[in-house]
């Protein structure tokens, strides 16, 4: 079944819009992912020139999909303004963006004893990879531009093994420690200083359905994390549940039912029989 009348409209370029992030990425931290040698003189015309590049090509991938979306169709005025005005939104947010990574960064390092420096946390820790990549593909996805915002959340997974909805709405200090196999669903709410190890799922339980059996979309479904939260590997997380701040949650935990502020849940130990020529004990 064909969605458009005549020629459809040109799709968003998947390797512009990674190139326009990564780009953001770099003038977001300069010194790590700038050019080599870049010296202190130079960072803020580095920083200035990568915006005006970055932001310039998301915008055109942005009015490509405000135009898939059948936005103000012909109108090619009004989609550049709009996709003008969501550009201006992204800028103003950078300086946000750099706070709270930079205190995503310090709850990596500080949460590891591992690492060893705060260079190596933003070089080599694929959870902090995808954490960057994550909040500027989430400004997107709020700002409207779901598909450019899925694009950049399934690249980060492929490279990292992370795989984060850009919907997920997560405050600061968020780490993830190892990361391969995370999940966290689309109306996953995470709070402050939040910790996950690898495997983690934060999903939802079941699929909501409409009167003739299609699945009901844009409703809450995933887990909310609280303030100061250990979810360990392997825990499965499931239905709009609340996990109350400070819980731990206990490796390979399947929870589908909200826990208090600072509750442990653990699997239930197994129990043990004891054979002695062959009586029960």
């Amino acid at each position: 079944m064909r969605r458009y009348r005549g020629t459809p409209p040109n799709l968003p370029s998947r390797a512009e819009t990674v190139a326009a992030v990564e780009g953001i990425v770099s003038a977001l931290f300069p010194r790590h992912f700038g050019p080599p040698g870049l010296r202190a003189r130079e960072v803020d015309s580095f920083v200035a020139l990568k915006l005006s590049e970055s932001l310039s090509l998301l915008r055109r991938q942005i009015e490509l999909e405000l135009r898939l979306a059948g936005e103000r169709e012909g109108a090619a005025h009004a989609l550049t303004r709009h996709a003008t005005h969501i550009i201006r939104e992204i800028a103003e947010s950078l300086p946000r963006l750099r706070a709270l990574l930079d205190a995503d960064v310090l709850a990596a390092f500080n949460g590891d004893p591992s690492a060893k420096t705060v260079d190596e946390v933003v070089f080599c820790f694929p959870g902090v990879a995808a954490i960057i990549r994550h909040r500027v593909a989430h400004e997107l996805y709020r700002l409207g531009v779901p598909m450019l915002a899925r694009i950049i959340a399934e690249k980060s997974h492929s490279e990292t093994g992370i795989d984060i909805h850009p919907g997920a709405q997560i405050a600061e200090g968020f780490f993830i420690d190892h990361g391969t196999g995370v999940v966290i669903g689309e109306t996953t709410i995470i709070g402050k200083n939040v910790r996950l190890y690898q495997a983690v799922t934060l999903g939802a339980k079941r699929f909501e359905t409409g009167a003739e059996g299609q699945l009901l979309k844009n409703y809450p479904r995933h887990p909310i994390v609280e303030d100061d939260v250990v979810i360990y590997a392997g825990a499965t997380v499931l239905g709009r549940i609340t996990i109350g701040k400070g819980a731990s949650i206990g490796g390979n935990v399947w929870l589908t039912h909200s826990v208090p502020e600072g509750a442990v849940i653990m699997q239930a130990k197994a129990t043990e029989d004891i054979f002695v020529d062959g009586a029960g004990i």
